[in-house]
């Protein structure tokens, strides 16, 4: 509840078993660390290893899930376009994405939401050695604008995995996550790193962004704006 989640806030979280992980989850398609992103979410964990937590480096078992993330997501984006009333004038990409939604809204469906209490169990072993995963939130800086603009479906599927690798075995999941701020690339643009629980851990992440947000004082640092 809400009132719940402001108390955590104010809450000391305790000395906490943080796994740092790094490896991006299996994808079809070329992903990459960058060294931005991957320096960000290292002084992350130096800056709670100061805080008096233990900074492990841990990997969850994510092996092949995002086998089971396509259908979910394109049945969604299906379930999504049925809603919008002039659907002419959604983006050929999201058109497109919701008819292969509707091809896989059978048996492919059903086998992944089955896989939902295996991979549950394979991935929340990793929380019998640590409490709290820290993972990059992004692989890359934030994209320019209009980078997506002129790419083809699949191209645009290539990018997207690619700046953003690390969320979604937790949206299928099912299981909380916090973004944190991380610092600025040499340009200026936000890198995060994520806060990551099993099932019902909002509470835990919560005290643990508060306590980091206490002493980063992000809401006192601006990035430059270009006006």
């Amino acid at each position: 509840t809400g009132t719940a989640f402001q108390s955590a806030a104010r809450r000391e979280p305790g000395r906490m078993r943080i796994g740092l992980s790094t490896r991006i989850p299996f994808t079809a398609t070329k992903t990459r660390l960058g060294p931005q992103a991957h320096a960000a979410v290292v002084r992350l964990a130096e800056r709670f290893a100061e805080l008096g937590h233990e900074i492990v480096e841990i990997e969850p078992d994510y092996r092949l899930i995002g086998l089971t993330f396509l259908p979910r997501s394109l049945v969604g984006v299906r379930d999504w376009a049925r809603r919008v009333p002039e659907q002419a004038r959604l983006d050929p990409r999201t058109r497109a994405n919701a008819r292969q939604g509707s091809a896989l809204a059978g048996p492919a469906l059903s086998l992944a939401r089955a896989a939902e209490p295996l991979l549950q169990r394979q991935i929340g072993s990793v929380f019998g050695r640590v409490d709290v995963v820290l993972t990059p939130t992004t692989a890359t800086p934030p994209p320019r604008i209009g980078a997506f603009d002129k790419l083809t479906g699949w191209q645009t599927d290539q990018a997207m995995i690619a700046a953003c690798p690390y969320a979604w075995p937790w949206n299928v999941l099912g299981w909380p996550g916090v973004n944190v701020p991380a610092g600025l690339s040499p340009e200026g643009l936000p890198l995060g790193g994520q806060l990551l629980g099993p099932s019902h851990a909002e509470e835990r992440l919560i005290s643990l962004a508060a306590q980091l947000e206490e002493v980063e004082r992000w809401q006192d640092r601006k990035p430059e704006t270009a006006w």
